[in-house]
């Protein structure tokens, strides 16, 4: 077991009037604490979903854990090959090298805090995926850009067929 030690002076204190909002509905992402701001320890935002939306499709991270906390509503969210859903005061981490992915559960909303440990920077991947839902950059664009955000996209059958 390695042991990370982040290192900042100050505290990192977000308000919610301050905090960038990237997307709109059906995806709002509220951009916390980037790795930056917390010495390398963590990587935060908040993820609010409409009714039925993606969040998230089947990734994984090499260098990072992913906790995803359900502020309200309900999520699925892929772990390896295993869909399960979470409520409201659910808690789920998965570890690095895991395939993971989340979206409000068919008919209901979805409020996540989204945080991985150690942090990486991740703000400007949000911005890139806005781009993207705006035509101003490719899908494939993120392909470029995996390796720098730890953020590699790969098939899940288990994630493709939850709904039959």
């Amino acid at each position: 077991m390695s042991l990370f030690v982040p290192r900042f002076d100050d505290t990192a204190l977000v308000r919610e009037a301050g905090a960038e909002v990237v997307g709109g509905d059906p995806v709002a992402v509220r951009l916390l604490a980037d790795s930056s701001a917390t010495g390398g320890a963590l990587s935060t935002v908040r993820v609010t979903l409409a009714a039925g939306a993606d969040g998230a499709r089947p990734h994984l991270h090499h260098r990072s854990a992913e906790m995803f906390y359900l502020l309200d509503g309900a999520a699925e969210v892929l772990s390896g090959e295993e869909v399960v859903t979470a409520e409201r005061g659910d808690l789920i981490v998965v570890p690095p090298d895991r395939p993971h992915a989340f979206a409000a559960v068919p008919g209901a909303t979805a409020d996540l805090l989204v945080v991985i440990a150690p942090g990486v920077e991740r703000f400007e991947y949000f911005r890139h995926l806005q781009r993207i839902r705006l035509g101003e950059l490719t899908p494939e664009s993120l392909l470029e850009v995996q390796e720098r955000y730890d953020n590699h996209f790969l098939e899940s059958p288990a994630w493709d067929t939850r709904h039959p």
